[in-house]
């Protein structure tokens, strides 16, 4: 295997571990409630406090994050996710595992926004799409595996097992990063000494492409965590799903999207970024409106619409990225990725948020109304998001080797 493949392997299992944790705590919701005895509302600050505090953590880090060796700032950052992850399975009180929850998402930000840096700075510009594609899949896979696996070990054993899983997980893929990702410290040395993080993140504001990448970002962020936010509760008030059936919605889609994904980051190298994230976007608006907008229907159909959905959401996110990581030069690309991550979280957060101020139950059915508006919201956010795609720049066309042999290790 070449060394460039085993660095994409070494990172997306960071990125899987990254994924599975964030989303392993979804389904664990009625055995969490029961536990600790809380609310409804308590349970989703569970979730939101991982996701805000990636966000804010995540804009901090674009302070410092370019400062270091890419490896020895990815052994580091992932050292803390992990202990954060363990902190989770050994909490045994509500306000230490909220605790736990926002010091892995301190870490959990960060992590993403190192993983897209050392892929843009490894691999050249025109094979980035399919590289991004292999990365993407890890969320694919964490869906197919981290939902189902995650309900099956917390029913047989507790619901701290996920968690200790995860942690125990942690400490191989350490021993991948150390053993795969070779130094990167190509965007030290093409730093100028009086290089400034809090003057570049300053520039962001009066360099209208960066402005248009995160833009991007935030857009297709609030047109998916909208809607997808309120997804599973509306399948099971609304459509007639238990809750066992809302695995299958993971399990179908996250399989379909292992296969598509690197695919599709393939068609984004050979056919242009901006187009085929014009097209899957197109695709996306299909499934969003009826999903949003059915009453009871027969399982198996929707599974194959959820399923579709997957695949196309995965679909515009891949070239959708790899356009953002283009936006900027190798140097600052590890702070601008943190900005973009903390964007990228503050607006799923917000995304669920607004979805939550449309979408009401009524006392008497017990059915949500105004998801369809919830919908019609992630149609406007997706044609706005393709419209800044296609009036997006590449300035990082010519990327030269930045790596060094994999036998130096830090």
């Amino acid at each position: 295997m070449s060394k460039e493949r085993l660095l994409l392997l070494a990172v997306a299992a960071v990125q899987f571990t990254n994924v599975m944790d964030f989303m392993i705590m979804m389904p664990l919701g009625p055995q969490l409630m029961r536990t600790f005895e809380i609310n409804p509302q308590e349970f989703s600050l569970l979730v939101s406090a991982y996701t805000f505090s990636a966000g804010i953590f995540g804009f901090l880090g674009a302070f410092f994050i370019d400062k270091f060796d890419r490896k020895t700032a990815l052994i580091t950052i992932y050292i803390g996710f992990t202990a954060g992850t363990m902190m989770c399975g050994l909490s045994d009180s509500y306000m230490l595992l909220l605790s736990a929850r926002i010091l892995t998402g301190m870490f959990g930000g960060l992590l993403g926004a190192l993983v897209l840096s050392i892929v843009g700075d490894a691999i050249p510009l025109e094979r980035r799409g399919a590289a991004m594609g292999t990365v993407m899949a890890a969320f694919s896979v964490a869906s197919v595996v981290g939902v189902p696996f995650g309900l099956y070990l917390a029913t047989s054993f507790n619901w701290q097992m996920p968690f200790l899983l995860l942690a125990f997980l942690g400490l191989i893929v350490l021993f991948l990063i150390y053993q795969f990702v070779p130094s990167m410290t190509s965007h030290l040395q093409k730093a100028k000494p009086n290089d400034n993080p809090f003057a570049f993140v300053a520039s962001i504001t009066k360099n209208p492409n960066q402005i248009l990448a995160l833009s991007l970002m935030v857009f297709m962020m609030l047109s998916q965590f909208s809607y997808i936010s309120m997804l599973s509760p509306y399948m099971v008030s609304n459509v007639g799903f238990s809750e066992h059936d809302l695995t299958y919605i993971y399990m179908l889609g996250g399989a379909l999207t292992i296969f598509s994904s690197p695919i599709i980051g393939k068609l984004a190298d050979r056919f242009g970024r901006a187009r085929i994230f014009t097209i899957f976007s197109i695709l996306m608006l299909g499934p969003t409106i009826y999903l949003t907008n059915i009453g009871h229907t027969p399982i198996a159909i929707v599974l194959v619409v959820t399923s579709l959905n997957f695949m196309f959401v995965s679909g515009r996110m891949i070239p959708g990225s790899t356009m953002v990581t283009a936006a900027v030069l190798p140097q600052n690309r590890g702070s601008f990725m943190s900005i973009n991550a903390s964007i990228q979280q503050l607006s799923s957060g917000l995304g669920a948020f607004l979805a939550g101020l449309i979408v009401y139950k009524n006392p008497l059915s017990g059915m949500l109304i105004n998801y369809n508006y919830v919908g019609y919201f992630a149609l406007f956010a997706s044609v706005i998001s393709i419209i800044i795609a296609n009036n997006l720049k590449a300035i990082d066309v010519q990327q030269p080797p930045t790596t060094q042999p994999i036998a130096h290790h830090a």
